[in-house]
């Protein structure tokens, strides 16, 4: 459950892992050109002093793939869990073999890459990140870096020499969220809102200052709900339980509700749900939570931006 209400930043979840490709090798695309020109040594979040290829072509960065995309880098293998994948990513991974996403080390091993970057440093606790350094180099870039989606960018753009594509890339989503938020305020003046995850057993609400909440309360200016400031300073999980009490008490203009099919309909079906404000006015949009809405990125906070200015400014 870790994954689950912890980010989709540290997104960590319970389900069980994918199967991986049997012949990788075979259906692995190279990462893009434009990679560093001779091999360098970089300090990563851990410490570590790590040898970066001089033109590293079988890249393996499992939850990173937003970024990389973002820098027009094709990684050999895709993060996959059980139930799925990152679909939103589905067009630019198309034909990518997934990687359970614990990692394995004979899964990782199996994709022969040629450079490793991590995420958060739950995934290297103990013995693995010795066991990953055997397969290939391995970067990690440390929770309080993963964690924060622009800073990850920048960091990868750094291994890959190519620090200006991210700060471009940056710069290119400021300025929607800029225009977003403009539009937002104009229509609606200054409104609350709060994304929940509901699930076949709870229901998440996103933290103020993580995943997509970061997109509603800092890039595009949304109020935040003061449950939703509670729950957020009870944990540093990215999605968060809240009870049927607390739910009682959302008073959010705007809710933006993810859920698989068929799940949560219990919850759609009771009194406390329908007695908050945002679903009696009918303020409530609700996405598959194959949207990428769970994720975090450049390419994934765009989406929801586009999501959010389709439902509230109709």
């Amino acid at each position: 459950m870790t994954l689950i209400i912890s980010a989709c930043g540290s997104n960590k979840a319970g389900d069980t892992a994918a199967q991986t490709s049997t012949s990788p090798r075979a259906s692995s695309p190279a990462a893009s050109a434009a990679a560093p020109k001779a091999a360098k040594t970089m300090t990563d979040g851990l410490g570590n002093k790590v040898t970066i290829p001089a033109n590293p072509q079988r890249i393996i960065g499992s939850y990173l793939e937003d970024h990389l995309i973002t820098l027009g880098i094709k990684p050999v293998a895709q993060w996959a869990v059980a139930n799925g994948i990152q679909e939103y990513l589905k067009d630019s991974l198309n034909g990518i073999p997934t990687l359970p996403s614990e990692l394995p080390f004979e899964a990782v091993t199996g994709f022969n890459p040629d450079l490793l970057i991590i995420g958060g440093t739950s995934a290297v606790s103990g013995e693995k990140y010795a066991q990953y350094s055997k397969i290939a180099p391995t970067f990690v870039l440390g929770d309080e870096i993963n964690n924060n989606w622009r800073q990850a960018l920048l960091k990868i753009g750094e291994v890959f020499d190519k620090s200006k594509e991210a700060q471009q890339a940056l710069n290119v989503y400021d300025a929607k969220a800029k225009e977003a938020k403009e539009k937002l305020e104009k229509a609606n003046g200054s409104q609350s809102a709060a994304a929940l995850w509901v699930t076949a057993k709870a229901v998440y609400v996103v933290s103020e200052s993580l995943s997509s909440g970061a997109v509603l309360y800092q890039d595009i200016g949304f109020k935040v709900p003061n449950v939703v400031k509670q729950i957020s300073s009870t944990g540093t999980a990215n999605w968060r339980a809240i009870s049927m009490e607390a739910l009682a008490q959302l008073d959010a203009d705007h809710i933006f509700l993810i859920r698989g099919k068929g799940e949560g309909e219990q919850l759609l079906n009771d009194p406390v749900w329908k007695s908050i404000p945002a679903v009696k006015n009918g303020h409530v949009y609700e996405f598959d939570k194959s949207h990428s809405w769970l994720y975090s990125g450049a390419i994934a906070n765009s989406k929801i931006i586009d999501d959010v200015l389709k439902s509230v400014l109709k």
